[in-house]
């Protein structure tokens, strides 16, 4: 090999050098100031983490399964965003196409007089005929790297279009979920309001009945009336809710509005026993709008090398090969044969601050992208955050919520045997049922917001990380999830 180069002649070694190198600066990952642990983390620093987990391991609800199943199908958003994903592949292979000489065909039949190929006609200028045909080879050298870089900008646009669609398919997964998990929730505010209803509705009849029979004021049976009216009213509500949130989910699953079945309670839905978050710095790997982020750092600074790349001369080989007769038949014939080989060179003397005007964009554009997978870092970091605080927080409010409940159930017994007993006055009973009933509800809305944290904590963490497609795929498709 050594023989071989020094027989080459020095601008030979000097092409060959300058071939493997590429203009423009070489990618480097922007640095991020992770924290040493994520903030309100109860468990010990881990590797584990709940988003290695699939998602039907996480929302175990059989019914929940079928409609995040059903939208990783339909959804709209996805299928859109597996359109962009195509795009990107389609201008990844244009831009790989460079690479190759762009290889052309040509033909050319002419009747006429006073010409011949362009020149001249021979015979005195007689009406002649003319067949031209052959092929054209053009194939840019890249000494500078240009075309290299472009690839790997459009390399890095089709990677940021995967890690998007995987972005989407994890929001679509925790937007099932959550409104699954919502619809849940108002399913049980509406059993407390009509189990609310049924008692007042009690109350209201043993008022009446002993206002009927003397025994109780016209004002205590007004308040009773009152509070009963007053939980009544909610429930239409609630059931518009109900309607709403269903359509909701419905459109996520690519379908017109209408009712969604379900056969399970709130209170039925399974909470993970633990939630390891693993480590900060694992989680750049892990989100895909983070890697998304850094895909566009890589793609723009791609560009400031296809920036660079422009000030260079574009050197390239041209070569023809085809035929040129006065007979059709003879266009093949060695004689009307004709060839060329050709190598140019061509580059820019003056753009007027063009090229240095885009130099600049594409290294203000570089700057930009890198922030914004900064930003995108930080806001990883605070999202996680925010949903382990809700986890923790829910857990404790749980407890003492349920105790609430529980007194106020108590309340209510007691008052209203008093109230039979004669012992207390109506007002007590309607006090100690005003309170239960917004107890109640707040219980309905923590139990749901625990899922909910657990829903965000697994989006935040980029729940589904190390799934490959086909396994998204599989599972979309209604295939038996595989165990964990």
């Amino acid at each position: 090999m050594r023989s071989f180069l020094l027989k080459l002649p020095f601008w030979s070694i000097g092409l060959l050098i300058l071939a493997g190198c590429a203009v423009g600066p070489n990618y480097k990952r922007p640095s991020v100031n992770s924290p040493a642990d994520f903030r309100d983390a109860t468990n010990s620093v881990s590797t584990n983490s709940l988003a290695d987990l699939p998602w039907w391991g996480v929302f175990k609800d059989p019914v929940l399964q079928d409609l995040i199943r059903v939208a990783l199908t339909n959804n709209y958003n996805l299928r859109i965003t597996l359109t962009r994903v195509d795009q990107a592949s389609a201008l990844q292979a244009q831009a790989r196409s460079q690479f190759l000489p762009q290889i052309d065909y040509r033909g050319d039949a002419t009747r006429g007089r006073n010409s011949y190929l362009g020149t001249p006609a021979p015979n005195g200028g007689q009406t002649m005929n003319a067949f031209f045909g052959g092929f054209e080879a053009v194939w840019e050298i890249d000494l500078w790297g240009r075309v290299r870089r472009m690839n790997e900008a459009a390399r890095a646009n089709f990677m940021a279009s995967q890690e998007g669609r995987r972005t989407v398919m994890i929001s679509l997964v925790s937007g099932v979920a959550g409104a699954y998990f919502e619809l849940l929730e108002l399913d049980d505010q509406l059993a407390i309001a009509s189990r609310t209803r049924d008692s007042y509705e009690r109350t209201f009849k043993l008022f009446d009945d002993q206002h009927a029979a003397g025994l109780a004021s016209n004002l205590e049976l007004s308040r009773a009336k009152l509070a009963l009216r007053s939980v009544s009213a909610n429930i239409p509500e609630i059931q518009r809710q109900i309607a709403l949130k269903e359509n909701e989910i419905n459109v996520l699953l690519g379908r017109n509005p209408g009712p969604v079945l379900r056969t399970a309670t709130l209170l039925a839905q399974e909470l993970p026993v633990e939630v390891p978050v693993g480590l900060p710095s694992d989680l750049l790997e892990r989100r895909p709008d983070v890697r998304l982020a850094e895909q566009r750092v890589r793609q723009a600074n791609a560009e400031i090398g296809v920036a660079v790349g422009d000030f260079f001369p574009r050197v390239g080989l041209t070569t023809f090969y085809g035929g040129a007769s006065a007979e059709l038949h003879n266009l093949v014939a060695t004689s009307a044969s004709t060839w060329s080989l050709a190598a140019s060179a061509a580059g820019p003397l003056f753009t007027g601050g063009r090229l240095k005007g885009r130099y600049r964009q594409a290294k203000a554009s570089t700057e930009e992208a890198k922030l914004q997978y900064q930003e995108a870092a930080l806001i990883a970091f605070r999202e996680v955050s925010d949903a382990l605080a809700s986890h923790s927080r829910f857990d404790e409010e749980r407890a003492q919520q349920a105790e609430a409940v529980g007194a106020g159930r108590d309340a209510v017994t007691v008052a209203t045997d008093r109230y039979k007993e004669g012992k207390a006055s109506y007002y007590e009973v309607l006090e100690a049922q005003q309170q239960l009933f917004p107890a109640e509800n707040t219980l309905s809305h923590i139990e749901a917001g625990r899922r909910l944290a657990i829903v965000q904590l697994y989006k935040a963490l980029g729940g589904g990380w190390s799934l490959h497609d086909s396994e998204w795929s599989s599972a979309s498709n209604g295939s038996a999830p595989r165990d964990q």
